[in-house]
């Protein structure tokens, strides 16, 4: 998916002559502390909320203030990961996105990027979750694909992520059915560490130390 692809029309766009007190409140009808200032359909910058409450006066035009704007922005034909990132190395709520000389063409919002990442991990696929904690040079994705088919079943999703403290390395599996226990027993099997698992079987143990629990404190 390509930032051009996932821009939100709702967003609106300020520009030079706007007060700093329309710039707030629109910021807080669209629920967002960031907003695009657009000049000739270029973009000048991107304006923060907490830039303008350090103005005293509001009537104080954007245009006095140009130099408090920041120059991030994604570009329209970049996959949207790129925007992932500046929203999560910058905390924007709202990513202007512009094609070719600064040409301002939308913004997006860090919702609809959360909604599309969810999206492309499959976040709403059912099915079993397991994951493994190796080191990097040990990972073989033919060998852990041909581990979970062993068991008649198919990995749906794959997400890797180094751990700078640990040095460790993640692999997070979705599988495309509940019952995982003899695809745990597998990995096991072949020395893999599973660091977590979520599936059937968690919410029948967890259903199990219940019913034990209860039946213990009834005999007391």
């Amino acid at each position: 998916m390509l930032n051009k692809e996932i821009i939100s029309a709702s967003i609106p766009s300020l520009h030079l002559n706007d007060p700093v007190s329309q710039a707030l409140d629109l910021m807080a009808d669209f629920h967002v502390t960031h907003l695009p200032v657009v000049v000739e359909d270029k973009l000048a910058g991107l304006v923060s909320e907490d830039a303008l409450l350090n103005i005293e006066d509001d009537s104080t035009r954007l245009s006095q203030l140009v130099g408090s704007f920041s120059k991030i922005a994604a570009h329209a034909d970049a996959f949207f990961f790129e925007a992932v990132q500046m929203v999560n190395e910058s905390a924007l709520t709202v990513v202007p996105v512009i094609a070719g000389e600064a040409e301002y063409i939308g913004s997006i919002t860090a919702t609809d990027l959360l909604r599309q990442l969810g999206r492309t991990g499959g976040v709403n696929d059912t099915g079993g979750i397991i994951v493994l904690e190796m080191e990097k040079v040990s990972f073989s994705f033919s060998e852990i694909s041909k581990l979970v088919e062993t068991n008649d079943a198919q990995i749906t999703q794959l997400n890797t992520y180094p751990d700078a403290s640990s040095g460790n390395f993640y692999i997070t599996l979705r599988i495309n059915k509940l019952e995982i226990s003899d695809i745990i027993a597998t990995f096991q099997r072949y020395e893999y560490q599973v660091k977590y698992y979520f599936g059937e079987e968690l919410y029948e143990n967890e259903l199990r130390s219940n019913y034990d629990h209860l039946m213990n404190y009834l005999n007391i």
